[in-house]
């Protein structure tokens, strides 16, 4: 037998078992703190509680190696629990958005055809609602009165339930917001996530600090992107259900966290809150921001505390880690500086800025439409290779739709999209979602979205909608009518009546006429 062509279809025995190695190598280290209980888990525990777990799953419920479980809740051990024990047998974990509402979850469900779904007793009303297709034998609440969880699944007897996996072999579903209606649902492999991990241990974004709070929640892959590198590197995570303010400044209060990831609107909401003040910020050395980079009146309210703010940039389909900014100095006045810039490529990924129209390198200091390529790409698209064409070509380039610019220096600095996604809040949102769920109110006749520069979300979705001849209705009747069709964060902040759509000189909707109406 001649050597191995390609080892990442070569099924190995650590593939997926994170949990089992680091039982290994760290047994009594504190694998995770438990914000909500105030218990430590070790990482022998953990290991413990995943063999629990992947014995109930193939011993009980019958599960096998590329079937789907489907979960619906907040930042719980439970959900680390599954998604350890799935890394042992090839189970593929895809956690659902509790934000979502009936039709975007039914549409999932459909999409992803699983055979368990898994969810917290405070989304029970919302799960029953749901069109729960053939392929679900079984939903399982994990913490109500009877705590089939703690009581049934966690007292099962435990035995190596561990299967060789290849890193190409399916790790994650991850659902993403994009330019249509239509949820896009991402095929993470295991390659993506062990790669992912390289690249923020290479870069420096974690190895430094002992213990990490994760703010990102586990139904985005900025959750798992979080976790999974720590649990790699021997670090302690700290997990929040979700994110509080108060919460956070009482965990950095008390030195429990030396770092934790976030968006703008995080920050702001740790600024705006009662105990900032009073907080003793001296045991966190930083703060990593992600989707959109901090505003410079944000940064300089923590580097009046002493802690700087590293940038980070990616997205679910080439990372979902891919550039970062690390200081060049101590200079706080650097960062300053810098503060609109997302870094350069992170160690192990490439990155360059192509005309939109010629595909070809544009010089530094022009604008174009940010690339990324890296051994962390993502397996395109679940039973949508269309859609996967247009992102990902032959070479391996994801084309993320961001416009960007480099400067001399090599930093990039993003400009806005190509296309017309926008970012609320860390959310990817597509206008086009929100204009057909306008569209079936009976008295709207058209509706155009846009995201519209805002304080506290970076942008939030406006609407101009136009009625049908004779009918009317008020701006908070069309927000409760959509209401039952959209994620809250995806209801229209404004919507204005008009007589007319704006359109472009080619006749589409012009939807930069919309941001300027709001701005």
């Amino acid at each position: 037998m001649g050597l191995t062509q390609n080892y990442d279809n070569l099924p190995m025995n650590w593939v997926g078992d994170w949990a089992g190695r680091r039982a290994v190598l760290t047994p009594r280290r504190t694998a995770l703190y438990d914000s909500f209980t105030k218990e430590n888990y070790t990482f022998q525990e953990m290991n413990d509680r995943a063999c629990r777990v992947g014995t109930y799953l193939t011993d009980v419920l019958g599960l096998r190696k590329g079937d789907v479980i489907t979960l619906i809740c907040r930042n719980r051990i439970e959900s680390i629990d599954l998604y350890l024990a799935c890394g042992k047998l090839g189970i593929i974990l895809a956690p659902l958005s509790q934000r979502l509402k009936k039709p975007e979850l039914d549409d999932l469900m459909a999409r992803l055809q699983p055979g368990i779904l898994f969810h917290e007793n405070q989304f029970a009303e919302l799960v029953s609602t749901l069109s729960v297709p053939p392929s679900v034998q079984s939903v399982i609440n994990i913490d109500d009165d009877q705590s089939i969880f703690e009581n049934v699944i966690l007292k099962t007897d435990p035995r190596e339930v561990n299967i060789p996996l290849a890193m190409n072999d399916r790790c994650l579903y991850v659902h993403t917001g994009g330019t249509t209606a239509t949820p896009k649902i991402c095929i993470v492999p295991y390659r993506q996530m062990v790669w992912n991990s390289f690249d923020i241990l290479a870069t420096g974004l974690v190895g430094l600090y002992k213990k990490v709070l994760i703010t990102f929640p586990f139904f985005h892959i900025g959750g798992w992107n979080t976790f999974t590198p720590l649990f790699h590197a021997g670090v302690t995570s700290v997990l929040m259900r979700e994110f509080n303010a108060g919460l956070v400044l009482e965990l950095i209060h008390e030195g429990h966290i030396e770092n934790f990831g976030a968006v703008e609107a995080m920050l702001q909401f740790l600024i705006a809150h009662p105990k900032f003040g009073e907080t003793d910020f001296s045991q966190l050395k930083t703060i990593t921001t992600a989707a959109a980079p901090c505003s410079k009146a944000v940064m300089q309210t923590f580097l009046d505390k002493g802690v700087p703010i590293s940038q980070t940039y990616g997205m679910t389909e080439a990372g979902p880690s891919n550039c970062a900014y690390i200081a060049r100095s101590d200079s706080f006045e650097e960062l300053l500086a810098n503060s609109a810039s997302i870094g350069a490529s992170m160690f192990h990924c490439d990155a360059k800025i192509i005309d939109q129209e010629s595909g070809n390198e544009v010089k530094p200091g022009e604008v174009g439409v940010l690339c990324l390529r890296s051994p962390h790409n993502f397996d395109g698209y679940l039973h949508d290779s269309e859609r996967t064409r247009k992102i990902i070509n032959q070479d391996s380039w994801v084309y993320t739709g961001d416009l960007a610019m480099q400067d001399q220096n090599g930093l990039m600095f993003i400009k806005g999209r190509a296309d017309n996604m926008f970012i609320s809040g860390g959310e990817n949102i597509s206008p086009e979602e929100i204009e057909h769920a306008l569209m079936k109110h009976p008295a709207v006749a058209g509706a155009i979205c846009a995201g519209a520069p805002d304080p506290k979300w970076g942008q939030a979705p406006v609407a101009l909608v136009m009625f049908h001849a004779g009918q009317n209705i008020t701006e908070d009747e069309l927000k409760v009518f959509c209401r039952d069709l959209l994620a809250g964060y995806k209801i229209p902040k404004h919507i204005r009546p008009v007589t007319e759509l704006p359109l472009t000189g080619a006749g589409k909707l012009n939807r930069q006429a919309v941001v300027t109406m709001f701005s």
